[in-house]
């Protein structure tokens, strides 16, 4: 979709002086060239709910206050997820129905078929296997020799984490980092994934296809305790093949959920550390840490920068009159760094007191499924990670997702220090 010609480049422009009216924080450079934070700022100060007229995704509201969006999240009579979760529209011919993207009851029902997968005893059982999968990923990396991060860690983690979510060929996972990726690319903009809508829905359809011959194969073995077991065997979900737009709606939900958000925390936690030093400092110093690190960088990354929602009457939220059918933008990444909300929050601090409190999760019944376990990789990476490493040090720029939706990293140049 091309951009609309009345609409003004941002990064030109001061986000002390552009006038109001001209804010549009889904334009692809602010995310590319972190440049968004300023405009986020006086956004939440000035004009916390807020309408662009005019976007490459059309019209939308965004909604830039930790307290607001909380409050929205949970009325979901009114901010629906349904039809989609980002702020592009579903093509009409190519919808994909996912539970995330659906309101009670049907969310609900398919929601409690998987999340059995990420259970306490379940994440218990997972403990020693992330453990072994970390401890072999460490132990190959070259020392003193400049490597992609993002490539040989970040990915490398999450991509055995999801095959095993999943019960999915080992030696075949990278699949599922490039179902991923294309799941969330924009052939629209030059981002490296995909050349074409065609290719990407080809791509799509053949993760579809691989995906119901796994189905098959667990439909003649019952009590298997992987995600497409328990959709094969649950009630709400048993019959999805029958419905292939919405079983692809939510291979991609649980790929990219399972894979992205993880992925870009494990990149950010090592950025963060490296342009706060006194911060890796205190991780050396006290690697008891951790666990609390581990969700102060959750925080400072917020890895899905926000969630879409659509209005389903006219309502009147903070002054601001809505229509049925307005778009709404909850900028998860803004509400995380809202200062009436966070002390410091421009500043990363790992050892922050309630540092749980953080909408990078999402709030209310879309809540992440997997935010245990994610919290879980992130803190056995860090722990075997001190007792291997004096520092992984970055050098050079990393370079960032062209995307207002997921908040991430394509490459982070790193060097290992030993301890």
């Amino acid at each position: 979709m091309a951009e609309a010609p009345d609409v003004v480049n941002m990064i030109e422009h001061d986000p002390a002086t552009l006038p109001l009216e001209d804010f549009d924080m889904s334009q692809t450079e602010l995310w590319s060239q972190n440049k968004k934070w300023d405009y986020f700022a006086r956004l939440r100060d000035e004009a916390p709910v807020h309408y662009c007229k005019d976007s490459e995704f059309g019209a939308y509201w965004s909604v830039t206050r930790f307290q607001d969006i909380m409050e929205m999240e949970q009325n979901w009579q009114v901010f629906s997820s349904e039809p989609a979760i980002t702020i592009s529209d579903p093509e009409e011919d190519f919808e994909l129905p996912m539970f995330i993207a659906m309101d009670p009851p049907k969310h609900d029902d398919q929601r409690k078929t998987v999340q059995g997968v990420v259970a306490p005893q379940n994440l218990k059982i997972l403990e020693s296997t992330i453990r072994e999968r970390v401890c072999k990923i460490l132990d190959s990396l070259p020392i003193g020799e400049e490597f992609d991060w993002v490539d040989k860690v970040s990915i490398e983690l999450t991509t055995q984490m999801l095959a095993t979510l999943f019960d999915f060929p080992f030696e075949e996972r990278r699949k599922l980092t490039r179902w991923s990726d294309v799941a969330t690319a924009n052939p629209d903009i030059d981002d490296g994934v995909v050349e074409s809508e065609e290719q990407r829905r080809e791509e799509l359809y053949e993760c579809l296809e691989y995906f119901g011959r796994l189905w098959q194969d667990r439909i003649d073995k019952p009590g298997g305790n992987d995600l497409i077991s328990m959709l094969a065997h649950g009630e709400a979900t048993r019959d999805l093949p029958s419905r292939p737009q919405e079983f692809l709606g939510n291979l991609i939900l649980l790929i990219v959920g399972g894979n992205d958000t993880t992925r870009n925390s494990i990149s950010g936690g090592v950025l963060a550390l490296n342009e706060n030093p006194g911060e890796y400092a205190k991780l050396r110093n006290n690697p008891a840490v951790i666990p609390n690190m581990v969700s102060e960088i959750i925080r400072w990354v917020t890895p899905l920068a926000h969630m879409r929602r659509t209005l389903t009457q006219d309502f009147e939220f903070r002054g601001q009159q809505m229509k049925k059918g307005d778009k709404v933008c909850m900028w998860y990444v803004s509400g995380n760094r809202d200062e009436r909300a966070i002390d410091q929050p421009n500043e990363f601090i790992i050892d922050r007191p309630r540092a749980r409190q953080h909408l990078s999760f999402g709030f209310g019944l879309h809540r992440c499924m997997g935010n245990r376990l994610a919290e879980m990789q992130l803190r056995i990476l860090w722990e075997e990670i001190q007792k291997r490493f004096h520092m992984v040090e970055v050098v050079g720029k990393e370079v960032r997702t062209p995307s207002g939706f997921v908040n991430g990293y394509l490459h982070l140049p790193v060097k290992l220090h030993p301890i």
